[in-house]
């Protein structure tokens, strides 16, 4: 969409050209920066160490919820293993139970089991 104002009008409300404006500002702030060089550098060194601090305290929160995830992740895997070891100790007493012991023997195998 191209603009309704022609290059080099002059804006109603302040009475002066944006693009004049627009460069004495960028121009001054220039300016100001050269004057001040040491409180720029300062201002842009403590501005960096805040975004460094801000981002090693997620860091921080992010390694505590990932260790957090890692216990209950150890603790559901133990438990699954003992539920494992119920299951499979309880399916090898059925099948003892067997009088022919084919099902105890087929379990054994399947399990990895050599036969006592």
């Amino acid at each position: 969409m191209a603009s309704s104002a022609p290059q080099g009008s002059i804006d109603p409300l302040t009475g002066k050209d944006p693009a004049k404006a627009l460069t004495a500002v960028a121009s001054g702030f220039f300016e100001n920066v050269k004057k001040n060089k040491q409180s720029f550098f300062q201002f842009a060194a403590m501005t960096g160490i805040l975004l460094l601090s801000f981002r090693s305290v997620s860091q921080k929160y992010r390694i505590h919820d990932l260790e957090e995830d890692t216990a209950v992740l150890k603790k559901e895997s133990d438990t699954l293993t003992d539920r494992m070891s119920r299951i499979k100790s309880e399916l090898l007493h059925q099948a003892s139970i067997d009088s022919s012991g084919v099902f105890a023997a087929r379990l054994r195998l399947l399990f990895g089991e050599d036969k006592k």
